[in-house]
């Protein structure tokens, strides 16, 4: 198929489709085959966009809560009905397996189902003031627009979040879709239309790669939009974070990870190591959450290669399929990560460093990364894990946050008081200890530390999305 010959998919604005005068192609990373062309937004369709979501902003904030919680639920229930075509656009845009693509589509409605459950909470406060005869209260209310950057490896529950928990407190948001998914975005806003969204609610927005500096600088520019959200690389994140700061607009983050799982002395090795296999090659690696880095304690450590092994050839058998990734590119980056570190003195521990082709690789693991290689610091976001050996608690602990990133991080002990102490210790956002580290619910807060970013999604959502106003008055 031609890209003539390809269907061109529209921008959302005012729950309207919008077509513009450009568009870029989107492929299968599987196949490389062009699947269909999105239309891209250029400055003036942007400030339609942005239009929209401003005249919205005065009604949709007076819409009681029950009103806004039936369409959440709405919501779900059509996401729900829809599981399988919603999962195909994920399996066909990001070459993800048919399991992370139904856990996508099962997260998402539960993220909705959750919001609309939260509604009620937002709640002001009446304070004691110091002064006699004066009274206080203390009002919650949104934002206004917010601008929503959401990446593609996760669309379905990493789109949602972010513009759930703003929509739910009040605001009115513009979404910005990856350009290696948008389906997945025009797909769900167009669930939350079908739902009962009123217009200029939300809006939907994609762009050429070329475009991307000049209509998000636009977008962060602009005096209508007052708060920001973006999921994706620290290095992104940096540039979000300083137009955000030039143009005094408060910023939600969550970047980058390196995420250590410390494996020791007395943990239950068959445990560990199918939760660190699991955790590091679950979608191949590409969720910021994947373990990157597994930290053994030297007592155990051989007993503890000999169960890795088994439980890596059970998550991905040499007889089935490589893992899909995103573009052939991050194959490329795997490959010369683990070339610089063997070249350096890693030793392969299983897999072959070579293995990839185009945008397929099979999981990988090397077995003594030092700070010399590229691999130690840098995010591979593929299917590529380091082990290390330590001796002492200190030493994990050192290992551990021997980082940039903070974002989550494991512990696999049989001692609670143990996994509590590497807890305490660890600067990450979350510790899990005898799990993986990929973990995420709607009932915990979720976001980093360090230059994994700042602010939370889930629980401490709606938090996130309004601001206190003070009033006072003489009784």
């Amino acid at each position: 198929m031609t890209s003539k010959e390809a269907q061109t998919i529209a921008l959302l604005i005012s729950n309207k489709d919008h077509k513009t005068e450009a568009s870029f192609p989107v492929h299968n990373p599987a196949t490389g085959s062009l699947l269909h062309n999105f239309s891209s937004a250029s400055i003036a369709d942007t400030d339609l966009a942005i239009s929209a979501a401003q005249s919205a902003f005065s009604s949709w904030k007076l819409v009681r809560p029950s009103a806004k919680r039936d369409i959440f639920l709405r919501a779900a229930a059509i996401l729900e009905a829809k599981k399988e075509e919603l999962a195909n656009y994920l399996v066909q845009e990001t070459g993800a397996a048919k399991v992370w693509a139904d856990f996508n589509v099962g997260l998402a409605s539960e993220i909705l189902k959750d919001v609309a459950g939260r509604l009620t909470t937002i709640q002001g406060t009446i304070p004691t003031t110091a002064t006699e005869g004066m009274s206080a209260l203390v009002f919650k209310e949104p934002y206004g627009v917010i601008l929503a950057i959401a990446p593609w490896n996760a669309a379905y529950i990493l789109g949602v979040r972010s513009f759930a928990y703003a929509l739910a407190a009040g605001n009115t948001v513009i979404l910005k879709a990856p350009e290696f998914s948008p389906l997945c975005s025009y797909a769900m806003v167009q669930i939350m239309i079908e739902a009962g969204l009123p217009e200029g609610v939300l809006n939907l927005l994609a762009h050429r790669p070329q475009d991307a500096a000049a209509v998000t600088k636009h977008l962060i520019q602009s005096p209508v939009v007052k708060k920001v959200n973006f999921t994706g690389s620290t290095l992104v994140g940096r540039i979000i974070a300083k137009l955000a700061g030039e143009n005094l607009k408060p910023v939600l983050l969550e970047l980058g990870g390196k995420a250590p799982a410390i494996v020791w002395e007395d943990a239950d090795l068959e445990l560990a190591a199918g939760q660190c296999a699991a955790g590091a090659f679950l979608h191949s690696g590409q969720i910021c959450m994947s373990t990157e880095r597994i930290i053994v304690h030297e007592k155990v450590v051989d007993a503890f290669e000999k169960h890795l092994r088994v439980a890596i050839d059970g998550f991905a058998p040499a007889d089935k399929e490589p893992g899909v990734l995103i573009n052939k590119g991050a194959v490329e980056k795997n490959a010369r990560l683990l070339k610089d570190a063997v070249e350096k003195g890693a030793d392969v521990l299983y897999g072959d460093i070579g293995n990839g082709v185009d945008a397929k690789m099979r999981p990988v693991v090397v077995k003594g990364t030092s700070k010399e290689m590229d691999l130690f610091y840098t995010e591979s976001f593929g299917p590529t894990v380091s082990l290390l050996v330590v001796k002492t608690e200190e030493e994990a602990l050192k290992l551990a946050n021997d980082t940039e990133y903070g974002l989550t991080s494991a512990v696999f002990t049989r001692d609670l008081g143990t996994g509590l102490r590497f807890a305490k210790g660890i600067e990450a956002g979350a510790v899990h200890i005898n799990n993986m580290t990929v973990h995420d619910e709607t009932a915990l807060p979720h976001g980093g530390m360090k230059d994994s970013g700042y602010g939370r999604f889930g629980a401490a959502g709606l938090d996130e999305w309004v601001r206190t106003k003070t009033v006072t008055f003489r009784d």
